[in-house]
């Protein structure tokens, strides 16, 4: 038999063994929530390709930032309304007319939108003839052939738009054809279409515009731009409905504090995390700043405020 002292060393051992092989399970087993990835989907721009390129490094930079997974998800512009209401992602990454419909129909808000440019955070569209061309108004474009962005590009289609329908001009009635190019890198086709002679007019982003006159691919001395809308937000981060409002915090503020000098490893080497964005920086912005957008949109008949 053991003796009482014997018993009580027993028994104390078992009941710090028990305490101990508790707290190792607590440890081993983190919470599902935090073993999941973070799904953040990127709208597809130019093309699936460059997309992914551009911000795989920004998702493993901030799964470094945070200390939990954060995944790519490249979304064709036309799914990402479906992917968002079918919750198959948790941030997304769009345009600002994207961002508006997400909005109103499914409760996305804002965390923050891209600066580039000349504009810092906002861009415009403009409407952009060649320099020897006769037509000098958007009343000119009568009976012409016009070139446009994505419908649902705002700085390529809906500002542009809305310019002529604010003018008095109805592109459904007042233009002799338009046409939206098809495949990858559409704003460049748009430009080099007008470049090339195959339309009189082309609905142009600016910003578009700026980058390929500072690459060296086209010569801004050759065009005209006979109108210029008011800029309006970049392409916008946000957080979808139902995610915990601390890991929306910490993405949001992980985005803002981005420097040039962030770096992270990627693909075998280390690389600069907004230069590989193609950005200057992450703005804080406010959802107001999209007004202008949601008037835009309500004017032209555009989702997602159209009628039928």
């Amino acid at each position: 038999m053991f003796s009482k002292g014997m018993f009580r060393l027993i028994l104390s051992a078992l009941i710090i063994y028990a305490l101990l092989s508790g707290c190792n399970k607590k440890v081993d087993q983190p919470a599902a929530t935090d073993t999941k990835p973070v799904r953040i989907g990127f709208m597809i721009c130019n093309s699936k390709e460059e997309t992914e390129a551009r911000f795989r490094p920004l998702t493993e930079w901030l799964s470094g930032k945070l200390g939990r997974r954060f995944e790519a998800v490249t979304i064709d512009t036309v799914d990402v309304e479906q992917a968002v209401r079918d919750g198959q992602v948790e941030f997304t990454h769009t345009n600002s007319l994207l961002y508006v419909i997400l909005n109103k129909n499914y409760g996305v808000e804002v965390l923050g939108a891209d600066i580039k440019g000349r504009h810092g955070y906002k861009s415009n569209g403009a409407i952009v003839v060649l320099k020897d061309s006769p037509i000098k108004t958007l009343k000119d474009l009568k009976d012409k052939r016009m070139v446009f962005g994505p419908m649902l590009a705002p700085t390529g289609y809906l500002s542009q738009y809305d310019m002529m329908l604010k003018d008095g001009f109805d592109p459904e009635e007042g233009l002799a054809f338009y046409t939206i190019p098809k495949g990858s890198f559409k704003h460049d086709k748009v430009i080099y279409s007008l470049l090339f002679g195959a339309y009189d007019a082309a609905s142009v982003p600016m910003l578009d515009f700026e980058l390929m006159s500072k690459d060296g691919r086209i010569d801004p001395e050759d065009f005209r731009i006979i109108a210029e809308s008011e800029p309006i937000p970049y392409c916008t981060f946000s957080v979808t409905e139902g995610v915990d409002d601390a890991l929306a915090k910490q993405v949001k503020d992980a985005l803002l504090s981005l420097k040039p000098e962030d770096t992270v490893e990627y693909d075998g080497e280390r690389v600069k995390v907004l230069k590989a964005a193609m950005l200057d920086g992450i703005a804080d912005v406010k959802d107001s700043e999209y007004d202008p957008v949601r008037e835009m949109a309500r004017r032209c008949n555009m989702p997602p405020y159209q009628k039928f």
